[in-house]
């Protein structure tokens, strides 16, 4: 793709600095904000690349004007990025999907302060601690602080002074113990506040700070005969105690560090946020991301590092992520572990971003089904290099047992769903010994051959169990009917789960938590079972005649009857006389019987 010529004149002045770069349309829109290292190579890169993305190819051809601004640092370019896409929302960049506001815990600038939580954060001297993404964690601390410490919940203008005399009376929460009655003198100013000292420890997650004062108090006051006092704080222990086992999850040692994790699919990518202080998660946030224009992931992982951490005021000097980010985000340590307690995080990070991929996906199904559906299979079109959409899918699995009964199944998948009417089982004909092989080219050669002849629509993709030999077989057989061309052959091994193509040793990788792999693994398991189960319909209607039918004057008809009564041959042979007559009359009991027992 080339540039017109006022564009091409814009690019040959551009400098080799880090900025920002935006593209306007004919009407002076802004339509895409970027970042870059280098700003002459990176927008030089739209214009003069062999290969760009559909989307990408769209959005250069709306291009009118570029404007750009050059700034010192690549942090800064990372920040001046992320507030103009805030401020223009362009039409090409990715998209955030939450626009919730996220509740703050508000501790108010009074003689005896109150702690709340609130949504709207107002300049009038009071301290808030957040957002917080996870409403639940917001309350389960908020529990723990008012059971441990009892701060008031009244809105009196208390003050030092009028809380001597007896300017105001106890309400319901003192006399319910709720509240140990600073309106009425009962606890003092710097009691009260060496309470709101150890409370802002507690948010700020620096719990074994707090227990650790606690714990010298309590033997202060034990060591003074005050036991009452000392047994109150040996419960606000108890209770810290209990909250930081809830909350602790790795070890301590893991002192302030924000977690990233990333998974998506064709919907959209999710990004989840730990913040960890002292081994234990004190903020939880996942943010959704619609791709534009075919972003890498570590392209949108970068992106949401800097807004989330921006959003929550995250100051801290370390981030865990799970590759390295090929930006300087500033002065913050960047780890990706691979071992240890920092992995152990990262996992449980990432095992929340797929659980939240997996209800958004549920979600939409049950919303809107076709939606669903087509954002399936373009996500398996693309995972599997496919040349189309795999609506229509057929698996292979073969059945025997020592080549003996060799049955093949045939399932049947449309739009990422079975359709056992159309499921088909394949008597193999020309086989005497165990040899997968053999069957799958037999059972190829007689569907493709029936559906040519029938003039009949072809599969958008073929599905084999098993690994290089069975797709080799089936390839063998495809390229002789000259199918090769038409239809997509895939193989996956029992083993190691791994997906073949023909004529390729590499396997294809696949994420094995994706949803691709969960359809191929649906459909081997289904054509299995399928298999499965016609093989031993048919050794045991072989196993029927060839025993049974052996007794001159018993039939299949006979036999049928028999099994039907007594499950088993085995069954059969150690019966009685009189059962057998109940069931086929004197005569052929008494042959059935004698053939046992003479």
């Amino acid at each position: 793709m080339k540039a017109s010529p006022p564009i091409d004149a814009i690019l040959k002045t551009l400098p080799e600095k880090s900025g920002v770069y935006r593209y306007f349309d004919k009407d002076g829109t802004i339509i895409y904000v970027g970042k870059a290292k280098n700003l002459k190579k990176r927008v030089y890169s739209y214009f003069y690349k062999e290969v760009l993305h559909p989307r990408t190819q769209i959005l250069v051809k709306h291009i009118a004007d570029i404007q750009y601004t050059a700034v010192d640092t690549e942090y800064d370019a990372l920040l001046l990025e992320n507030n103009l896409i805030k401020e223009y929302r362009p039409r090409y960049n990715v998209q955030l999907k939450d626009d919730k506001t996220y509740p703050w815990l508000c501790l108010t600038y009074e003689d005896f302060p109150r702690l709340f939580p609130t949504r709207k954060k107002i300049n009038n001297g009071s301290r808030y601690f957040g957002p917080y993404a996870s409403v639940k964690i917001m309350h389960l601390l908020l529990d723990t602080i008012a059971e441990m410490f009892k701060l008031r919940r009244c809105k009196l203008h208390l003050t030092e002074e009028n809380t001597r005399g007896n300017k105001f009376k106890p309400c319901l929460n003192y006399h319910i113990k709720n509240c140990v009655g600073v309106c009425v003198g009962k606890q003092s100013k710097q009691e009260y506040h060496e309470n709101i000292n150890h409370i802002i420890q507690i948010i700020k997650g620096n719990i074994s700070l707090v227990l650790r004062d606690l714990k010298k108090k309590m033997l202060h006051f034990a060591s003074e005969m005050a036991f009452e006092k000392a047994h109150e704080i040996k419960l606000q222990i108890q209770l810290l105690e209990k909250y930081q086992a809830k909350s602790t999850i790795v070890n301590e040692s893991i002192s302030d560090v924000d977690v990233f994790a990333i998974d998506g699919d064709a919907s959209g990518v999710y990004v989840c946020y730990f913040h960890v202080v002292n081994g234990a998660i004190i903020k939880t946030h996942t943010l959704s991301v619609k791709q534009q224009l075919d972003e890498s992931y570590e392209d949108i992982l970068l992106y949401a590092v800097v807004d989330i951490r921006k959003r929550f005021l995250s100051e801290t000097k370390e981030i865990i992520v799970p590759y390295s980010l090929d930006f300087d985000i500033g002065k913050v340590k960047i780890t990706v572990p691979t071992q240890g307690d920092e992995y152990k995080l990262l996992q449980l990070a990432y095992k929340n971003a797929m659980e939240y991929k997996h209800n958004m996906q549920k979600q939409r199904e049950l919303s809107n089904p076709e939606i669903h559906r087509n954002e399936l299979l373009e996500t398996m079109q693309k995972d599997l290099l496919l040349p189309a959409k795999p609506a229509y899918i057929e698996c292979f699995d073969n059945s025997n047992i020592q080549g003996k009964f060799p049955v093949s199944s045939m399932v049947c998948f449309r739009n990422g769903k079975p359709s056992p009417k159309e499921y088909r089982i394949f008597n193999v004909q020309n086989l005497d010994t165990p040899d997968d092989f053999s069957t799958m080219e037999e059972v190829i050669t007689r569907r493709y051959t029936r559906l040519q002849a029938e003039d009949a629509p072809l599969p958008d993709l073929i599905i084999v169990d098993g690994g290089k030999g069975q797709v080799s077989a089936a390839y063998h057989i495809l390229k002789q009917l000259h199918l090769e061309d038409k239809i997509p052959l895939l193989g996956i091994a029992k083993r190691l789960e791994e997906i073949y193509r023909p004529n390729d040793p590499i396997p294809l990788f696949v994420d094995k938590k994706s949803e691709t792999q969960r359809v191929i693994q649906h459909l081997r398991d289904e054509a299995h079972r399928f298999a499965i189960s016609h093989h031993r319909k048919r050794r045991d209607k072989a196993l029927m005649k060839t025993e049974l039918t052996n007794i001159q004057g018993v039939g299949e008809a006979t036999a049928a009857k028999l099994l039907s009564v007594f499950r088993s041959v085995s069954v059969i042979k150690n019966a009685k006389m009189e059962d057998l007559e109940k069931v086929v009359g004197t005569a052929k009991a008494q042959t059935i019987y004698n053939f046992y027992h003479l």
